[in-house]
């Protein structure tokens, strides 16, 4: 199972990061039983489960640029 990154999962709400330990859990439990086929499909529910926390990442990054371009577009003026 792959974990998402450090960052995403800041992003995830209770509900979302209660999901996805549960489901992470059930992954290692089918890899370590050998169930790759049915780990697979797990790490796909994952992947689904995070989206919405990678686009809050994306709109925070996107407000830091905002907020970055407006203080050098004000600093130039100056």
């Amino acid at each position: 199972m792959r974990h998402a990154s450090v960052q995403v999962r800041a992003k995830l709400t209770k509900e979302e990061q209660e999901r996805y330990e549960q489901l992470f859990e059930v992954g290692k439990f089918l890899e370590d039983s050998n169930r790759y086929d049915l780990a697979y499909a797990v790490q796909k529910e994952i992947e689904y489960l995070i989206l919405p926390a990678i686009e809050r990442l994306k709109e925070g990054s996107k407000e830091r640029d905002r907020i970055n371009q407006a203080y050098l577009h004000q600093m130039n003026n100056q």
